[in-house]
């Protein structure tokens, strides 16, 4: 007697193919993240002291929670200017990204260098830079650049541009909006890379029958950007905005606040405690992004 083969849906199937597209990830966290992430939080609840035969816990309980919240001097202010900072700088990331990737995507000669060469900040941000970044050389030239700015930005307000806009009746923490981006500009750039690729991927999955289609009945590319290409991408808009939130808070003011609390300090209590707070709001911040955006995602079946 054989036995009949099991047919599954094609709802079913796509529901193992995300399964095994995670299995990989699942198994990584469970061997090498899941034990560290319980001593974490077992520690932000002790006082660790370290000795010759090793360490010991004390029980604290909320105390580290509460000297971090409420003791400590710096972390509360600097949590808050980075999730300011992480608000101002993703919207700018997600823009930019996407209106490169439209650009990137069309045909012309030397795309894939120029593909390239946007992809390049990735490449330069790791690695042997990334620990070039770190030394007190480059510190002194991150210094001296920022004041830089910060001066060229104070120039920048007097320009002809920023008085147009304000005369206009343009808001002025609008115009301050604009300002900013200017500055932040090789910030937006070096963490667009991933992003860019991720739309371009997207947009190269759209059928070209939908903009024939538009053609055909006298749409203009204004109209077929809005009509065609921004809700078929709508589903990776959502993907990188939660990919810049964390990208952009992993190197963050905070993040290094946290290490040095651990390593410099030795108060490796207080610094699981930080973190946790830290994990907690970016949750907060993932959740409230991912609930805005998902009601406007479209899903093209």
């Amino acid at each position: 007697m054989k036995l009949s083969k099991i047919r599954l849906t094609l709802h079913q199937k796509q529901k193992y193919r995300g399964i095994w597209f995670i299995l990989p990830w699942f198994v990584g966290f469970l061997f090498l993240f899941f034990v560290p992430l319980i001593n974490s939080l077992r520690y932000s609840f002790s006082t660790l002291k370290v000795n010759d035969s090793g360490f010991s816990l004390e029980s604290a309980g909320w105390a580290n929670f509460k000297n971090a919240l409420f003791q400590d001097e710096t972390y509360v202010r600097t949590l808050i200017e980075s999730m300011l900072t992480m608000v101002i700088n993703v919207p700018l990331i997600v823009i930019f990204s996407l209106f490169a990737s439209v650009l990137l995507n069309q045909r012309f000669k030397g795309r894939a260098l120029t593909r390239a060469i946007f992809f390049l900040p990735v490449i330069l941000a790791s690695g042997v830079i990334a620990a070039a970044e770190s030394g007190d050389y480059a510190q002194a030239i991150v210094g001296s650049a920022s004041q830089q700015s910060n001066e060229e930005f104070t120039m920048f307000q007097n320009l002809e541009f920023a008085k147009l806009l304000l005369r206009s009746g343009v808001n002025f923490q609008i115009v301050e909006y604009f300002l900013g981006a200017v500055d932040r500009i090789y910030q937006i750039i070096t963490a667009s890379g991933v992003q860019i690729l991720i739309f371009l991927a997207g947009l190269q999955s759209i059928s070209g029958s939908l903009y024939e289609a538009s053609k055909i009945e006298g749409a203009t590319g204004y109209e077929s950007f809005w009509k065609i290409t921004f809700p078929m991408i709508s589903p990776l808009i959502l993907t990188n905005v939660i990919y810049s939130i964390i990208d952009n808070l992993l190197n963050s003011p905070t993040t290094t606040q946290i290490r040095d609390t651990a390593f410099k300090s030795f108060q490796f209590g207080l610094s699981a405690s930080m973190a946790w707070i830290y994990f907690v709001v970016i949750s907060i911040f993932l959740w409230i992004f991912t609930l805005l955006i998902s009601k406007r995602v479209f899903y093209y079946d």
